[in-house]
């Protein structure tokens, strides 16, 4: 019984951290399969088939996040107030998107995942809707799902496992390694999800605080959208 209560806690706190993000990475793994098999031939669905599962995935994910709001202290909404910190990390999260599409080559370890390809899709309603959904999911959606897993539960658990009890921007070296290196290598661009996942751990460290690490995020989300929706160049979406 003694015990019972802090194996208790951590379920809670680490399923609500890692069910969302295990679940946006099940539905990429899902998008992979079918390119795959679409390559293979041995698939035989619309080319744009994959494009669909975004707003499966991103609406899912969202519902996930917000069913286990509660469990999210540490999105204190009253540390955007400090806004020369706030605007710090603006301006971080401007850089962080200058270094990724700076930083474009990457180590081929897997299949690169298809890219969103809105030519794919009928003209009209259903791409603007459809890119659209892509924008708020990068914006909206995926800073805070991953920033929760990454800077809230992981960079602390990889110091603790009970990781509740690390403060929000404790230090150690093995932790901010690693955590940057699996960073880059949750990204198609590895190089460039490293030196991201290092600025946002910075970030952290500097802040102590999650949700300023999902402002800097979701600037660099931002910023990435508008460039690749002015260029074209969805490889990097």
């Amino acid at each position: 019984m003694v015990h019972a209560q802090p194996q208790t806690r951590f379920n809670g706190e680490a399923v609500c951290r890692v069910l969302p993000f295990a679940l946006y990475m099940g539905f990429i793994a899902i998008q992979e399969a079918l390119g795959v098999l679409q390559q293979a031939g041995a698939l035989l669905i619309p080319p744009a088939a994959h494009l669909y599962l975004y707003p499966v995935k991103i609406l899912s994910v969202a519902a996930l996040l917000v069913v286990c709001r509660d469990k999210y202290l540490e999105l204190r909404l009253e540390d955007l107030r400090d806004l020369k910190r706030s605007a710090a990390v603006v301006l971080a999260g401007v850089v962080t998107f200058v270094v990724w599409i700076s930083i474009t080559w990457t180590v081929q370890v897997a299949p690169p995942p298809p890219p969103f390809a809105p030519a794919l899709l009928p003209e009209g309603a259903v791409r603007v809707v459809m890119t659209g959904l892509r924008v708020v999911g990068a914006v909206l959606v995926v800073p805070v799902m991953e920033e929760l897993f990454w800077r809230s539960f992981l960079l602390r658990y990889l110091i603790r496992p009970r990781f509740w009890s690390v403060r929000i921007g404790d230090f150690s070296w093995p932790s901010f390694l690693f955590t940057t290196v699996l960073f880059g290598l949750e990204h198609h661009l590895i190089v460039a999800g490293m030196a991201a996942g290092a600025i946002y751990n910075i970030i952290c460290y500097r802040t102590r605080s999650i949700i300023l690490c999902v402002l800097a995020h979701a600037v660099t989300n931002l910023a990435l959208a508008c460039y690749v929706l002015a260029t074209g160049k969805w490889y990097l979406w």
